[in-house]
């Protein structure tokens, strides 16, 4: 069951890391009680480099626990 977990956190990290603007219109529904204007709070290059940045870090993370959790 752990492992099933992992995989899927893989593949969101692998989301993350190559299409980061595609998890911003996923979650464009989520944020329509709060705001009004969508175009308006996208974010920036710096803002979606750091989103890779995170989604690498998670996805080596996910990794790593992948690989002590079969071993």
């Amino acid at each position: 069951m752990i492992i099933a977990f992992l995989c899927v956190f893989i593949v969101m990290g692998l989301v993350q890391v190559l299409k980061p603007q595609l998890l911003w219109r996923m979650n464009r529904p989520l944020q329509q009680p709060i705001v009004k204007d969508y175009d308006a709070t996208e974010p920036s290059r710096a803002g979606y480099t750091m989103m890779r940045v995170t989604g690498a870090v998670f996805l080596a993370w996910a990794v790593w626990m992948l690989v002590t959790q079969a071993s």
